[in-house]
């Protein structure tokens, strides 16, 4: 894993997003102190075991295609503001 003081890190951003794609994980320090792991999104995925997509995680809900639902609205006016 390669480790890249935060200050680097912000400054060459795109490299250490690009490293974490082609390489793995990179480190963030502070202080010579590890603060965080950047990794590429499919390694997120399968770590976090996030495999499906939002649209098939709602599609999944309970409330999924319903059509008794209402949604109460408030029907006051818009405030008034003086400019």
């Amino acid at each position: 894993m390669q480790t890249w003081q935060m200050q680097t890190a912000k400054a060459r951003f795109s490299d250490v997003v690009r490293s974490a794609k082609q390489e793995g994980p990179q480190d963030i320090t502070v202080h010579g102190k590890s603060v965080a792991v950047v990794v590429s999104r499919e390694m997120f995925d399968r770590l976090s075991g996030n495999t499906e997509s939002l649209l098939e995680f709602m599609q999944k809900s309970p409330l999924y295609d319903r059509d008794d639902i209402e949604f109460e609205r408030d029907p006051s006016l818009a405030r008034e503001i003086a400019l």
